[in-house]
């Protein structure tokens, strides 16, 4: 599918002249072309590119279609599938509880969610006649909330194929009805673990659990938790699990028709609502709200006198907690990828270049399955977000993107 050339020609998005103190006028113009090439070639439906520096939009851009059936522009209400995006919004609620004193980095899951006590973990072996099963161990020790939110509690999800223990969990019907954060955490307690807790980094269903840990602490549903503690505070208002409204169904960004499938799912449809709210990837938002988020966290916990962290807390955040700083390995499949170590939900670059894409040592970063993005610069005090809807071209367009802002920055 080709966009027609006023369809794929950026739109900007911005309400006043930015102030490009530190940007190169010939360097974000490139990142304008290359989206509106993506877009033009038929490779993406519709974008929007922001980078924001000094809480300040300096490029805003809105580019091709939020639905291809309708022809819709790309305009700043529209709203994005975040996938997981939601994992740091999940993390810094889990944070507000911690300095509320409800809940301890080193507590026990099972202290919330009892199923989570006396788990098995299950390795897989080949026995002496070649056929391939599964051994299984008591866990040496207890899932922590630390461990949710590291990422190395040990549970594991059918996203990608470890095997047998993978099998497991496909045939388990996880995802069978309409279920709620409880039933959803009970039910993987029922599984047994890919690996020993705290021993490897694996992208599973850690925040997923942990999104019910917040409501046994806290008394309240995930989504009422983060609405009265990160959402109403920020002014995020457009941020939610499900779009309920259904005068706000039409700003809900569409991928490509030929673009739909993440994994073995067909992309999500948040004017459903279901009982689940996924800690783990179950948010939408529009770019203005997110980058509210992301702001807050740059400014150590706080923003237009609104503070959600303390900025020790957002420091702890920002710490690398996989090896070579834990003892916490990456596994095959380790997301953050090179040069990038792992905080408390989400990436944290640990050396520049490593990965074959420029940055700066310290930088925030996450990506959602429907091909979101954001990457932050702490030093700088830059925040860039890439919304778009495609599970097929983010990996292939991120890199190239995120190569084409640094080039953009002035250099001192």
């Amino acid at each position: 599918m080709c966009m027609t050339s006023a369809a794929a020609a950026g739109t900007d998005l911005l309400t006043a002249p930015p102030d490009l103190t530190g940007f190169a006028q010939q360097g974000l113009d490139k990142v304008t072309e290359m989206l509106d090439r993506e877009v033009g070639q038929g490779h993406l439906a519709g974008a929007i590119m922001l980078i924001q520096h000094r809480g300040k939009p300096v490029y805003y851009q809105g580019f091709g279609v939020r639905d291809p059936a309708t022809m819709a522009p790309m305009t700043r209400d529209t709203i994005f599938r975040l996938y997981s995006m939601s994992k740091p919004v999940t993390s810094v609620a889990a944070m507000v509880l911690v300095e509320q004193g409800k809940l301890k980095l080193d507590d026990p899951v099972s202290h919330y969610i009892p199923a989570y006590a006396n788990l098995r973990v299950a390795t897989e072996k080949t026995g002496a006649n070649g056929q391939k099963y599964l051994d299984f161990s008591p866990a040496l020790k207890p899932i922590t909330v630390l461990d949710l939110m590291r990422q190395s509690s040990g549970i594991s999800s059918a996203f990608t194929n470890l095997g047998l223990i993978t099998d497991l969990y496909l045939k388990a019907g996880l995802f069978d009805g309409d279920f709620d954060n409880r039933e959803f955490a009970d039910r993987l307690a029922k599984l047994p673990l890919a690996y020993q807790p705290a021993t490897v980094w694996d992208y599973g269903h850690s925040t997923d659990v942990l999104g019910r840990v917040i409501e046994v602490a806290s008394g309240m549903s995930l989504y009422q938790f983060e609405k009265q503690y990160i959402f109403d505070p920020l002014g995020m208002p457009d941020t939610s699990y499900y779009v309920a409204d259904p005068a706000k169904a039409s700003r809900i960004a569409q991928p490509l028709p030929t673009d739909r499938i993440i994994g073995n799912e067909t992309i999500s449809d948040p004017t459903i609502p279901r009982k689940w709210e996924s800690g783990g990837g179950g948010l939408v938002a529009t770019t203005g709200d997110y980058a509210r988020f992301l702001q807050m966290l740059l400014n150590g916990g706080e923003i237009d006198g609104k503070r959600i962290l303390q900025p020790e807390t957002v420091a702890l955040m920002r710490k690398n907690e996989v090896a070579p700083a834990t003892d916490v390995k990456p596994w095959a499949y380790y997301y953050p990828g090179a040069g990038f170590g792992y905080g408390l939900g989400f990436g944290v670059r640990t050396g520049p270049g490593e990965d074959g894409v420029p940055g700066f040592i310290g930088e925030m970063a996450w990506g959602g399955a429907a091909g979101t993005y954001f990457w932050t610069y702490p030093d700088q005090d830059m925040v860039m977000i890439l919304m778009v809807q495609t599970p097929t071209q983010r990996g292939r367009i991120q890199p190239i993107l995120k190569t084409l802002v640094y080039d953009a920055i002035k250099k001192n």
